[in-house]
């Protein structure tokens, strides 16, 4: 149930703008995961979503907010937020 309604919301944010993505992806993270991902989360889940679909760059290292790590690295490679919080449904590719 989680996916099905992370496309639909994927769908729904291409159309309105920042705005509507950064709702659409604080819902998502706040209700499609257990337990929920902190809203702080959000802006790196933008930046790695624009590095894949806008830059194509799924090595973009996106900085983490303070006190979140990755690898123990203050920052992630754009492929392991979209991996590690299901975002493949606002990604136009079928692989990253």
């Amino acid at each position: 149930m989680g996916s099905l309604q992370a496309r639909e919301f994927a769908e729904m944010s291409k159309e309105g703008g920042d705005a509507e993505l950064r709702q659409a992806l604080s819902w998502h993270l706040q209700s499609n995961h257990y337990p929920p991902v902190p809203l702080s989360m959000v802006q790196p889940c933008i930046d790695a979503i624009k590095a894949v679909r806008e830059e194509d760059d799924v090595d973009a290292e996106i900085t983490l907010p303070e006190g979140i790590t990755y690898n123990n690295d203050p920052t992630a490679p754009a492929w392991a937020i979209i991996e590690q919080h299901h975002l493949d449904s606002w990604i136009e590719r079928e692989e990253y």
